[in-house]
Formats: structure tokens, sequence, C-alpha cells
């Protein structure tokens, strides 16, 4: 998927389209919800901030990439993840 986002992005340059991606870490939802509590206990220890994300934190990472101050940004993946792949 990585590797689309920067041929696609690299494709429709020209055209003013932007493409990038935004890779999520565990975030809050129903499917999350279904999951066993103690394995969402052990998520949130692995993650740096210590939780898992909100569903309006990737919203606002997509908004942002969305608007006009990430106008330079151009096939990057962005990370939503807490600090996980950080670590």
């Amino acid at each position: 998927m990585l590797g689309l986002t920067k041929s696609a992005a690299l494709e429709y340059a020209k055209s003013g389209i932007r493409i990038n991606a935004i890779a999520p870490g565990v975030i809050k939802t129903e499917m999350a919800e279904r999951v066993d509590n103690q394995l969402i206990e052990s998520l949130k220890c692995i993650t740096p901030i210590g939780r898992i994300g909100d569903p309006q934190e990737i919203a606002n990472a997509v908004v942002w990439l969305l608007s006009d101050k990430a106008s330079f940004v151009l096939g990057h993946t962005l990370l939503v993840d807490g600090g996980v792949v950080s670590r």
C-alpha cells in the first residue's frame, strides 16, 4: 500500500492531486470494543503515549493532509499511532 501511495503520488503530482496515506495505531472503534480488555490493556502498555487513539485524532490528521497547510506534502505516510513505530 505504501509503494502504491508513493507511485500514485508521483503520477498525479503534476495534475495538482496530492496523494498521501495515514497509518493509524489501535483506535477506539466498534471492532476494538469487541476485543478482550486484557488485550486492549496490553496494547496501551506498548504504546508510548499510554492509551489507544480516538477516531477524532485520525480525522484531524486527515483534515490536516487535505488542508492548504499540507500543500507541500506528497507521497507521505503519516503515522498516527501514539509512538508505536518510534519504539
